[in-house]
C-alpha cells in the first residue's frame, strides 16, 4: 500500500511540473508580445503626434511663439512617456544668422541670441522650446554641434518624413552627473509648406530619454514580472544598449523582438523568471507530494484506528454527556435567575418574536397595561390594549409602535403612549424604549422597556404652575413698591427735595421684576407647549423693533436695517422672545458715545430652512467667552458695567433648539457681533414634529396650562393697575401685537450701565 501510494504520487507530481513549464512558455510568449506592442504603440504615437504638429505648423507662413505654444500644447497634455522637450529648429548659414535672429525675435522669441558652433557650414538653431517634464532647452543653441540629431534632421529634410537619431546624451543632460545621464534620442519631423514652390522652414524635434521611456512602458505591462533591455541600431552598425528595466528574480526565459521605429530598427529583449509568471509556478506539486505521503500514512494507520475506535468513542460520548448535563444545569440556573429578575424589577419588559407573538411579558408590564392576555395580531394592538397618543384621543398609529419599529430594525427611545382600557379607565402614560432583539438570541424579534411617567408629568405640570404663581406673588409687591416710589418721586421733584435714592429704588425694582420674568421665561422656554403656526418674520421683526425704539426721541432712534425676511413655521410667542432679546442686546451693548446700528437679514440654508442673522457694531464678545455665551448665568461683559441676568441667550438657545434649529455667534466684519439662528420655512412645517415634552399628556395637563396662563394674566392685570405717577415712567407691559407674545416677554426697561450702589 505504501509503495503504490508513493509511486502514484511521484507520477502525478512529474506530470504537474511538465504542465507548469509548458504554461510558463506560453505566458512568456504572450507577455513578450504585449511588451513589443506597447513599445511600438508608444513610438508610433510619438511619431504621429510629432508629424501632425509639424504639418499644422507648416500651414502657418508667419509662425510666432503663440502659434508654436498653441500647436505643441497637445504634446504637453498627451502623457508622452520619457519625453523631455519639444523644440522648433531652423537652418541658417553664417550670412543668414543676423537676419534669422531679427526675424524670430519679431515673432515672439524675445531676447533670442543665435550662438553658432564653428563657421563655413549650415547651422541648426533652436528657436522655440517647450519643456514636457521640466524646463526646455535654451533658445539659440546650435543643434548641428551634436552629430546624432544633426544627421537625423538632414535625413528628415531629405526624405520629408519623421526620422529617429542615433543614441546620444541630450545637450540639456550633459551638465548632469554621469550617473544621471541617460542614452537618449530625438524624433525629427520636417516642416515643409504645401505650396507649388515650397521653401523649407525647419524641424520639430522631440527629445526622448531612453531609460525613462522603457521604464514607463514596461512598468505598465510587465506587472513586476518582466526584465527589459532596449537596443538601438546606429548608422555605423553598432547596437548600443539604450535602457534597462529590472524586476526582482532570476531570469531563466528570454524573448527577442525587432521593432521598426521611423527609419531605424530597434531590438527589444524580454527576460523573466518562470517562477514569477502566473500559472507557471504553484505549490500544487508540493501539496500533491505531501498529500500523497500523508494519505499513504493515513491509510496505513487506518487499521489500527479502526481497531481501537470503539473504546475511544465511548470515552468521548461520556465526556460530552457530562459537559451537556453541566451546561443544562447552568442554563436552568440562568433561566430561574432571569425569571426572578423579570418578576422583581419595577419596569415593564415585553419581548416578541418575528410574528408578533409575545415571548415574555413580566408582571410589571402586565400591571401597567392592565390586560391579562396578549394577542399576536400587531394590527389589533391599539384596540386590544387601548393605545392612544398622549392627547388621550388620537389612536396611536400601528407603524409607529416601538415594537413594530423594532421588528423593522429601528430603535426608539422615550415614545410616550397613553394606555386607556377597562382596567385603566383613568389612563396611564407610558414611555417605551424599543430595540431589535440581539442576534445572539437565536431568532429575530424585538424587546421593549416600559416606564410609567404619569406622576412625573403631573409633577412637571405642578412645578410649572408653582413657578407661575411664585412669579405672580413676587411681582405683585414689587409693583406696589414701584408705584409708591414713583408717587414719592413726583412729590420730591415738585418740592425740590432729593430724588436720587428714589430713582435707585425704582430701577432696583425694575431689575428684580425683570429677573423674575426672565427666570419664568427660562423655565417656560423648556417645558411650555409649542404652537407651530405661520409667522411672517418681517412683520414680527418690525413690531419688535418698534417696541424697542418707538418711545425714543427722533434724534435718539438707532439705525436698524431690516432686509427681506421669509415666512416661517414657529411658535410666535417664543420666536418674539428670541428676536426681542437679540435685538435688545444689539441696541444695548454699544460703546459709550457711539450710536447703535443693527442689521437684520435672512439667507436660505439647506432644504426648507432659513438662517436669520442679527449683526451690530457694538463692543463685541471676547473669543474666550464665545463657547460659553449661551450657558445660563454667563455674562461676557459683567465687568464693563452692563446690566443683565445671564439668562437671555440661554433662553434663546432653548427656544431655537426646540424649533429644531441651531444658534451661534461670530465676530461681525468691521466690528461688533453677529448672532445667527435657523428656523424651518413654512413649506417645511409638516416635517417638524413636536417633541415628547411639547404635547400635553392628558386633561390634567390642559388644566395645569390654564392655571399657569391665569396666573400670568393676573400678574399682568396687577402691573397695568397704575398708581398715581406710574404713567410717568416706561410701562413694564409689552406693547400691542400678538397677545400670545406676552407669555415669554419680559419688561424691557431702558438698557444702561448699572448704577453704582
Amino acid at each position: 500500500m505504501v509503495v503504490v501510494g508513493l509511486t502514484a504520487t511521484g507520477l502525478i507530481v512529474s506530470g504537474l511540473r511538465s504542465g507548469q513549464r509548458e504554461n510558463a512558455e506560453r505566458v512568456m510568449d504572450q507577455r513578450a508580445e504585449m511588451a513589443k506592442s506597447a513599445v511600438l504603440t508608444e513610438t508610433a504615437r510619438y511619431e504621429s503626434l510629432l508629424e501632425a504638429t509639424a504639418t499644422g505648423l507648416a500651414t502657418d507662413s508667419n509662425m510666432t511663439w503663440d502659434d508654436f505654444d498653441a500647436a505643441t500644447s497637445s504634446l504637453a497634455n498627451a502623457g508622452l512617456k520619457g519625453a523631455s522637450s519639444v523644440a522648433f529648429v531652423v537652418p541658417a548659414t553664417d550670412a543668414q544668422i543676423p537676419a534669422t535672429q531679427a526675424r524670430w525675435r519679431s515673432r515672439g522669441a524675445d531676447g533670442l541670441v543665435l550662438r553658432p558652433r564653428g563657421t563655413g557650414h549650415e547651422h541648426y538653431f533652436s528657436i522655440f522650446n517647450r519643456g514636457l517634464r521640466s524646463t526646455g532647452t535654451t533658445a539659440g543653441l546650435d543643434v548641428s554641434a551634436a552629430r546624432q540629431p544633426a544627421e537625423a534632421m538632414r535625413d528628415a529634410r531629405r526624405m520629408s518624413t519623421p526620422t529617429v537619431s542615433d543614441t546620444y546624451v541630450l545637450l540639456r543632460d550633459r551638465n548632469l552627473p554621469a550617473a544621471q545621464q541617460q542614452h537618449s534620442f530625438v524624433f525629427a519631423a520636417p516642416i515643409w509648406p504645401r505650396t507649388a514652390d515650397p521653401q523649407f522652414r525647419g524641424w520639430l524635434l522631440l527629445g526622448m530619454r531612453g531609460q525613462d521611456f522603457l521604464s514607463a512602458v514596461l512598468a505598465a505591462v510587465s506587472q513586476g514580472q518582466l526584465n527589459g533591455e532596449l537596443l538601438a541600431t546606429n548608422t555605423d552598425g553598432s547596437r548600443p544598449v539604450v535602457a534597462h528595466y529590472f524586476v526582482p528574480g532570476t531570469p531563466d526565459m528570454e524573448r527577442q523582438s525587432l521593432l521598426d521605429v521611423a527609419d531605424r530598427e530597434w531590438t527589444l529583449i524580454i527576460r523573466a523568471d518562470s517562477g514569477n509568471l502566473p500559472g507557471a509556478h504553484s505549490p500544487l506539486p508540493g501539496l500533491v507530494l505531501g498529500g500523497g505521503i500523508v494519505l499513504t500514512l493515513v491509510i496505513a494507520g487506518l487499521v489500527y484506528v479502526l481497531a481501537s475506535a470503539r473504546s475511544r468513542a465511548v470515552a468521548r460520548v461520556e465526556a460530552a454527556t457530562r459537559e451537556l448535563r453541566q451546561a443544562e444545569r447552568e442554563s436552568r440556573r440562568q433561566a430561574v435567575l432571569l425569571a426572578a429578575v423579570m418578576a422583581s424589577i419595577s419596569d415593564g419588559v415585553g419581548v416578541i418574536d418575528e410574528h408578533g407573538e409575545f415571548i415574555l411579558h413580566n408582571p410589571a408590564a402586565r400591571e401597567m397595561i392592565g390586560v391579562d392576555h396578549d394577542t399576536s395580531d400587531t394590527t389589533a394592538w391599539q384596540e386590544h390594549y387601548g393605545l392612544f397618543r398622549p392627547d388621550g384621543r388620537t389612536p396611536f398609529p400601528h407603524d409607529e409602535l416601538p415594537l413594530v419599529r423594532a421588528l423593522r430594525g429601528e430603535s426608539s427611545n422615550g415614545v410616550e403612549i397613553l394606555i386607556r382600557n377597562p382596567a385603566r379607565p383613568e389612563g396611564v402614560l407610558i414611555s417605551f424604549d424599543g430595540r431589535p432583539l440581539d442576534p445572539s438570541a437565536g431568532e429575530p424579534g424585538a424587546v421593549a422597556i416600559y416606564h410609567d411617567i404619569t406622576e412625573l408629568r403631573r409633577y412637571e405640570n405642578d412645578l410649572a404652575v408653582f413657578a407661575g404663581v411664585v412669579a405672580h406673588d413676587l411681582k405683585a409687591p414689587l409693583t406696589v413698591i414701584r408705584g409708591h416710589c414713583e408717587e414719592l418721586l413726583e412729590d420730591s421733584l415738585q418740592g425740590g427735595g432729593p430724588s436720587h435714592s428714589l430713582l435707585r429704588i425704582v430701577r432696583a425694582v425694575d431689575r428684580m421684576a425683570a429677573m423674575i420674568d426672565t427666570l419664568l421665561a427660562y423655565t417656560t422656554a423648556r417645558d411650555a407647549p409649542l404652537n407651530f403656526v405661520r409667522v411672517d418674520l418681517a412683520a414680527l421683526t418690525d413690531e419688535v423693533v418698534q417696541d424697542r425704539t418707538g418711545h425714543l426721541a427722533e434724534d435718539a432712534v438707532p439705525e436698524v436695517v431690516v432686509g427681506p425676511l421669509p415666512v416661517v413655521s414657529a411658535d410666535p410667542a417664543m420666536l418674539r422672545h428670541v428676536l426681542d432679546n437679540l435685538i435688545g442686546n444689539a441696541l444695548k451693548y454699544v460703546r459709550p458715545g457711539a450710536a447703535a446700528r443693527v442689521e437684520i437679514s435672512a439667507d436660505p440654508v439647506g432644504e426648507g430652512w432659513t438662517r436669520v442673522g442679527i449683526a451690530d457694531r457694538g463692543i463685541g464678545i471676547p473669543d474666550a467667552d464665545k463657547p460659553e455665551v449661551f450657558e445660563r448665568f454667563h455674562r461676557a461683559h459683567a465687568d464693563a458695567g452692563y446690566a443683565g441676568t445671564g439668562l437671555g441667550l440661554a433662553i434663546c438657545k432653548r427656544i431655537v433648539e426646540r424649533h429644531g434649529g441651531e444658534i451661534g455667534v461670530a465676530d461681525n466684519p468691521g466690528g461688533g457681533t453677529r448672532f445667527h439662528f435657523t428656523l424651518p420655512l413654512e413649506e417645511y412645517a409638516m416635517k417638524i414634529r413636536p417633541s415628547k415634552k411639547e404635547v400635553s399628556t392628558d386633561q390634567a395637563d390642559d388644566e395645569a396650562r390654564e392655571k399657569l396662563e391665569r396666573a400670568l394674566a393676573e400678574r399682568a392685570a396687577m402691573e397695568n393697575t397704575r398708581l398715581p405717577g406710574l404713567s410717568a415712567l416706561p410701562s413694564s407691559a409689552p406693547s400691542g401685537g400678538d397677545p400670545a407674545g406676552t407669555r415669554l416677554r419680559s419688561p424691557a426697561p431702558h438698557h444702561h450701565p448699572a448704577d453704582a450702589e
